[in-house]
């Protein structure tokens, strides 16, 4: 078995080249970042078994990278924070974040080395203990029957090793349940891999997904950085068609080859793709290939927007509310009955999303501890988006009047299509007379003529 790989990240260079010294002697694999940049390049081209961490960087803090590991479910191996400024908060923070200990500067030598032998030696305990807690962490929030019954598949799912196509509207939580899965799954204990498509371009999709070989010096992809656990593919209809190619024939393979390789490499990963709830319209305007889809849904799973389990607004609201409070340190503020009502009324067109920002931008402007109807509606009034289709408008924003007439527009407008513009036949199916009809579309602005061949 190889010796473990440690990453050592600290701003200030005597200190790293200490570290790294004094690890090599030892036997370990040491790899140096001076910031968080280098830290997440690091982590992304190779896999390693402890991070030791400084606190106080210039770019961004070791809380804060400790934090963005653990968030997104990317903390796979003891972390060991290091600090000249040592607090008690820090430490608390860091532990509640995930780190295995938390050490001082200047650092004692003796006391370092203890510390990674024993953050190595307790990595499996620690490995096994985390994974009976995280699924249950990481589990999407709601009571609801739909969120169950959502929950129940997931469990399923995890039981099996076939690749999973995640549907549904931006801001429902597909990252989540992607997430939630590997949690479950055999594989738990290895990578979970992000890959965001929109990130990937023409000039380097294939170093992205394959990875390069170049005078020796390997560079892994996505596929290999995922190796015994789980690749997630953010967003399917954001690759370029060479990109979707590529990811293609290596999926029926079963293989790749790295850019300036000639070996190829066997997959061992579960893909899980994310992909817009429209994504058959996709399929049909050429954005995206349906023999891709095909070899991704071998399972699939629809995540619905939040108006469809609208009963779960009120947990998902204390759940932000708590959340936040503990991983910002915002100052905690209650939802009043009226508020919460309102917003388990309202259609939340960026779903999930949108919840969690509302609910951040309550506790970072009021003052008082309640939060009242009031401020809910100033609120969503501010960011309600234009042109939604009808499912998606706040109607009770609107006065009555105004509410009806939006309603009964896009109601006879889609009739109408359906009709193929036909106002005879569209006077049968919404059961008015005709001529009280004509007036009606008249009066709502509503032209029967464009839609389709007319009066008959």
């Amino acid at each position: 078995m190889s010796n473990p790989h440690v990453l050592v990240v600290d701003d200030e260079a005597d200190i790293r080249v200490l570290i790294q010294d004094i690890l090599a002697d030892e036997g370990y694999g040491v790899t140096a970042a001076a910031n968080a940049e280098e830290a997440r390049a690091a982590r992304a081209a190779a896999k390693f078994e402890l991070i030791l961490l400084d606190i106080w960087m210039p770019d961004t803090d070791g809380i804060t990278l400790l934090r963005e590991w653990s968030d997104s479910g990317e903390l796979n191996c003891p972390v060991v924070i290091m600090s000249g400024h040592g607090t008690v908060d820090a430490a608390v923070e860091a532990t509640r974040l995930g780190a295995f200990d938390f050490i001082e500067k200047p650092l004692s030598l003796a006391k370092l080395l203890r510390t990674v032998e024993a953050a190595l030696e307790s990595a499996g305990r620690q490995t096994r203990a985390a994974r009976s807690l995280l699924p249950s962490l990481l589990a999407p929030v709601g009571r609801s029957d739909l969120m169950k019954a959502l929950r129940e598949r997931v469990q399923q799912y995890a039981r099996h090793d076939g690749s999973v196509l995640l549907s549904g509207e931006t801001g429902t939580g597909r990252g989540a349940f992607a997430r939630y899965l590997h949690a479950l799954s055999g594989r738990a204990d290895e990578p979970l891999i992000n890959l965001t498509a929109a990130s990937i371009t023409e000039s380097n999709f294939e170093e992205q997904i394959l990875g390069s070989e170049k005078n020796g010096e390997v560079i892994m992809g996505a596929f290999e950085r995922a190796s015994g656990g789980t690749l997630v593919v953010d967003e399917l209809s954001d690759l370029t068609e060479a990109a979707q190619k590529v990811l293609l024939g290596a999926i029926q393979d079963g293989q790749f080859t790295r850019v300036g390789a000639a070996a190829p490499v066997k997959i061992d990963a579960r893909i899980v793709a994310t992909v817009s709830a429209d994504y058959e319209a996709l399929i049909e305007k050429g954005k995206l290939r349906r023999d891709l889809v095909s070899h991704l849904s071998v399972l699939s799973l629809r995540v619905p927007p939040l108006r469809e389990y609208s009963e779960d607004v009120p947990e998902l609201i204390a759940y932000y509310v708590d959340k936040l409070v503990d991983s910002e340190g915002l100052t905690f503020r209650r939802f009043s009955v009226a508020a919460q009502n309102r917003l388990r009324n309202y259609p939340w067109p960026d779903n999930v999303r949108e919840l969690k920002s509302l609910v951040r931008r309550l506790l970072l402007v009021g003052s008082s501890e309640d939060i009242a109807l009031d401020e809910v509606e100033a609120e969503i009034s501010a960011a309600a988006p234009v042109n939604e289709p009808l499912v998606k408008q706040d109607l009770l924003a609107l006065p009555l009047r105004e509410a009806r007439e939006q309603f009964e527009r896009a109601y006879l407008q889609q009739q109408l299509v359906l009709c193929d513009g036909k106002v005879g036949q569209l006077a049968k199916r919404v059961g008015m007379e005709r001529t009280h009809l004509y007036r009606k579309l008249r009066s709502l602005g509503v032209d029967f003529r464009s839609v389709g061949s007319g009066d008959a």
